[in-house]
């Protein structure tokens, strides 16, 4: 049988196939969804989409809080031999700890400098070592727009959360805490920080969400019940919070639906079943290691329409063509309990 050329297909048949055509671009351009009208975006770019709707994503994890030298730039290599649609991390992205403005742009110009070398578009996330005090979060505002944002990628929602969600007189408490216990643990006498009231305080672990910011994801969860999968990704664990600040209300608003929550801070991989889902607190990606089980690794989700597939990879198993880890990367630790000196 002889198919027909475009020339003599009747009109009706050239229209539908003009529709048909129109669609998929229509759809390939709102793969990316949001709803940010500042001009600051907490993204390096925008990713692009693609014409069906699987897709890989990439999370990096803790490289602040004791960044070990070069471990974050060979991490940036082997994300771009993974080709993912785009990545995202879950905070501490910079030492931070400091209302010196210039040494902020210092710190952040660094990052951005280094994340420039991925060929895939990051999606920034505030720790507590990028949102340590009012200063911090002021500047983050005019560089990066929003702490807390979402977006739809190919029908699946992503929440980003700010776990340093403090009203500004206890956001200020904790940062003054905090430098004093630095102050201590650096003296003469560094067994006196162990009485530090800063580690009383439950936010240091755990972080806080506030009434605005759970009513907006709320509202955005309920805006978006056709979603396939749901996403959630804060620095702290606020999910093991007791009482007021926790995700309690988010959580109400997720029931019976199907979604993974990603956190770091803790600088040690682990895994929990709540409420039928999957929260997963992230190891390091050139952060300290204190734990003899710590390791850095890069996380590789794909989504194809069902669950999501959530591989770790470590990064002393990423090799490029030649074998070896880029950037010279082989003389670098990723397990530090496993190098010696």
């Amino acid at each position: 049988m002889k198919i027909m050329s475009s020339q003599v297909l009747p009109n009706s048949l050239v229209f539908l196939l003009l529709l048909v055509g129109c669609q998929n671009a229509i759809n390939r351009d709102k793969a990316f969804e949001h709803d940010l009208q500042e001009s600051a975006r907490p993204w390096s770019y925008e990713p692009t989409g693609r014409a069906d709707s699987s897709f890989t994503f990439a999370i990096i994890s803790d490289l602040n809080g004791g960044e070990r030298e070069g471990v974050f730039d060979v991490a940036v290599q082997q994300i771009n031999l993974l080709r993912p649609e785009f990545i995202l991390s879950v905070g501490d992205l910079i030492d931070g700890g400091t209302e010196d403005m210039n040494e902020l742009k210092t710190q952040f110009d660094s990052f951005d400098e280094r994340v420039a070398k991925a060929k895939s578009p990051l999606f920034y996330v505030g720790g507590n070592h990028d949102l340590t005090n009012l200063v911090m979060r002021k500047y983050w505002m005019e560089r990066y727009g929003r702490r807390y944002y979402h977006f739809v990628y190919n029908n699946v929602l992503f929440l980003i959360l700010d776990s340093e969600d403090y009203d500004e007189t206890r956001m200020q408490e904790i940062y003054l805490a905090r430098a004093r216990y630095i102050e201590l643990a650096d003296g003469p006498n560094p067994e006196l920080a162990a009485e530090a009231a800063y580690l009383q305080m439950p936010e240091r672990n755990l972080g806080n969400i506030g009434d605005e910011q759970s009513a907006y994801f709320e509202k955005i969860i309920k805006n978006n019940p056709q979603v396939g999968w749901i996403f959630l990704f804060m620095h702290k664990p606020v999910w093991k919070a007791e009482g007021e600040g926790n995700l309690s209300r988010i959580e109400q608003a997720l029931y019976n639906k199907k979604y993974t929550v990603f956190n770091g801070h803790v600088h040690r991989y682990s895994h929990a079943l709540r409420n039928d889902s999957d929260y997963i607190t992230l190891g390091t990606t050139g952060g300290s290691q204190t734990f003899d089980d710590a390791f850095d690794h890069i996380t590789l989700v794909s989504f194809d329409g069902g669950a999501p597939a959530i591989a770790n990879i470590r990064m002393d198993g990423i090799l490029d063509k030649t074998g070896r880890i880029p950037l010279g990367g082989d003389t670098l630790c990723f397990q530090a309990s496993k190098c010696i000196d």
